[in-house]
């Protein structure tokens, strides 16, 4: 069996427990979390496309390095759709404690400030517990926001103006909104998809609000370092057809999980918003209303989830320091074994 990692913060030192918690422990690293005292904390960041294996890789990785799991998932904040942003049920955690999911009512705004906000909180206090931060997670604005130490001004609402973009999108469409997007920030808009209307909304909101641009924003607040030191664990695949095969068999298992009964429960409590535009929710509108066969939504679904997890991998490639695990080219045990070992690695380096 692997030795369970040490972890000494302020003086103390905790050892966690095969059964999950944390107990006294007189050996150890004299300074794992060095980075406290400069204020920069470690955390292990495990990204990637959807069904590629994050979830129960980022457990793996809290359970042999005394971790907390924060999420990085825009869309398993929300409350009420467990089974369609595909929630970790209590038995998949395994004990380990897992932050920010099923925590927001579907119909509040959530925007990557307030995110941000939430998740330097988390994982403040998890370091201050002696457990080192888990980010997990596939929304690359909310990881790279965060580890990057982007900030994000909350600034003030002007209800008339978003009210006035919303009835715009509803009439032009998703689509007309990124060109005219495109027209003011062609950068910001490059990295956009159609679907992401909530996104596209609040950059224009910001620049009709402002002047500013959601890419001069993003610059300033690069300004300050980041208050992270971390270390970015990819999950790839070098034969995208295994991953999307990946993503079909979920779909499959997902439905047999209840999606459908979820996501009916889902719209008869809520209103559309932020929320019911998930993947794995507005597919099924067709169905709901008598305009399409299921199966022509189910196979709408998975061709959507296929085109996600391809600009999510866009966006991850981007960043030249993460380190890629091949899952279609290691079995689970051997890319787990090899994730712990480089994560031990890093840890020793910076306890140096």
């Amino acid at each position: 069996m692997t030795p369970s990692v040490t972890v000494r913060t302020a003086g103390r030192c905790f050892c966690p427990s095969p059964s999950g918690k944390s107990e006294r422990c007189l050996e150890g690293w004299d300074n794992l979390l060095k980075g406290l005292e400069e204020n920069r904390i470690p955390v292990l960041a495990v990204v990637g496309p959807t069904a590629s294996g994050k979830t129960g890789l980022g457990i793996e990785l809290a359970l042999a390095l005394g971790g907390e799991v924060i999420s990085a998932d825009s869309m398993q904040i929300y409350r009420g759709m467990r089974i369609a942003t595909a929630r970790p049920t209590e038995e998949e955690m395994r004990g380990v404690p897992h932050h920010l999911i099923g925590f927001v009512d579907p119909q509040d705004r959530y925007s990557v400030a307030r995110y941000l906000e939430d998740a330097g909180a988390a994982i403040r206090e998890a370091a201050g517990r002696g457990r080192l931060p888990v980010l997990v997670g596939g929304t690359g604005l909310y990881v790279d926001s965060l580890l990057d130490g982007i900030t994000f001004r909350e600034e003030r609402q002007d209800e008339s103006l978003r009210r006035m973009l919303a009835e715009e999108a509803d009439r032009l469409g998703n689509e007309a909104m990124l060109e005219k997007l495109a027209a003011i920030d062609p950068g910001y808009a490059q990295t956009l998809h159609p679907n992401n209307r909530g996104r596209i909304l609040r950059a224009l909101e910001l620049f009709y609000g402002t002047g500013v641009t959601m890419s001069e924003q993003l610059r300033i607040s690069r300004e300050r370092p980041s208050p992270y030191r971390c270390l970015r664990l990819g999950i790839g695949f070098s034969d995208r057809r295994k991953l999307y095969e990946r993503i079909d068999l979920r779909v499959d298992q997902m439905l047999r999980d209840g999606l459908l009964d979820e996501v009916q429960e889902f719209y008869r409590r809520y209103d559309p918003g932020t929320a019911a535009q998930a993947i794995g929710c507005k597919e099924f509108l067709p169905f709901l209303s008598g305009q399409e066969p299921l199966e022509s939504c189910v196979e709408r679904l998975k061709q959507e989830t296929r085109r996600y997890a391809k600009r999510q991998m866009t966006w991850f490639r981007r960043n030249s320091d993460t380190v890629w695990l091949l899952r279609d080219e290691e079995g689970v045990q051997a890319l787990t074994a090899r994730a712990v070992r480089l994560a031990r690695e890093w840890l020793l380096k910076n306890d140096r």
